[in-house]
């Protein structure tokens, strides 16, 4: 490991400590899965968000999934604007309700709705299921909008690290079903290439929180194969896609210490390349979730460039 802490923002330093790095491997998920390592703050005014349990049958004989709905309290009959959330973890890890304060936070600002899924995790699940299970959602969510109480023309998909990876790969597979439509795409540290674990890595990144060596043991898990191989769905790993034209807008954003920010960079690249209207942001000092701290500038910055763009997502101007 090179010691690139010189050159992690100051402000983020106590989240390393407070977050320290673990290397995981299958002695060590266990402790991935804890939900308590992730420094979340308290839930604030729960009284202004309402919390709704939805469940999304099993399509093919796939078990049934379950959502989570967050609305701003005392606007039933409303149809709102949705972000369709899919949680991080390495594809290993995480849950629907593991970043609930700030899901609740999200949705009292921008006054919209916002559904978490809770796809099964690899090993147990590699891949399709994880991403079969987001689909089973959506699909499930655009059926019934109406009385979940959205708008189906304005349901976009966020999610970060490698949920930021089965964002972009559900955008992909929606666009080449051509069953619904998604309105945006939300990428933070998106988890995109297998590739990542083979070329020449760069040796100021991946120093914390995801390391190089938790990327090969996510992506063995995910792929169910080592990853770099030839036969690598690009519904698996993004960045393998031919054809980025089509695709909704996106917004991606990742810190220049993040072992995500070379890959993150080249899709946002090919996004651009390929017409779908793209925002980048590129946070220097920045490591892998850094945007979770309360208090860093940086931190709070991302998280305003972020809550800015979903708005003009969610509420569009209106056409003349």
């Amino acid at each position: 490991m090179t010691n690139s802490r010189h050159l992690v923002d100051p402000e983020l330093l106590g989240l390393l400590d407070l977050w320290p790095t673990l290397i995981v491997d299958a002695t060590t998920l266990p402790l991935l899965r804890d939900p308590s390592r992730i420094p979340v703050p308290p839930i604030a005014n729960p009284e202004r968000v309402e919390r709704t349990m939805m469940v999304a049958p099993g399509r093919d004989g796939a078990p049934d999934v379950p959502l989570i709905c967050y609305r701003p309290a005392g606007r039933a009959g409303e149809a709102l604007p949705c972000i369709y959330h899919i949680h991080g973890g390495g594809y290993i890890a995480g849950a629907t309700g593991g970043l609930e304060p700030l899901h609740r936070e999200l949705v009292d600002t921008l006054g919209c709705a916002l559904v978490t899924v809770d796809y099964r995790l690899a090993p147990e699940t590699p891949f399709p299921g994880p991403l079969e299970d987001c689909y089973t959602g959506l699909a499930w969510l655009m059926a019934h909008a109406g009385e979940v109480g959205i708008h189906p023309s304005r349901i976009g998909v966020k999610g970060e690290s490698a949920g930021g990876g089965l964002a972009a790969a559900l955008a992909l597979l929606v666009r080449d079903r051509g069953e619904y439509a998604l309105a945006f795409q939300h990428l933070a540290y998106p988890m995109l290439d297998d590739r990542t674990c083979v070329g020449e890595p760069n040796p100021l990144t991946g120093d914390y929180i995801w390391t190089p060596a938790s990327n090969a043991f996510g992506w063995r898990c995910y792929l169910g194969a080592e990853p770099g191989g030839t036969e690598i769905s690009p519904y698996a790993a993004p960045a393998r896609a031919a054809d980025l034209a089509g695709l909704p807008p996106a917004f991606i954003a990742t810190g220049s210490l993040d072992l995500f920010v070379e890959e993150d960079i080249a899709y946002a690249t090919r996004l651009l390349r390929a017409g779908v209207a793209t925002e980048l942001h590129v946070y220097p000092g920045g490591v892998h979730a850094f945007d979770i701290h309360p208090t860093a500038r940086i931190a709070r910055q991302m998280r305003r460039d972020s809550t800015d763009w979903l708005r003009r997502q969610l509420f569009p101007m209106e056409q003349p």
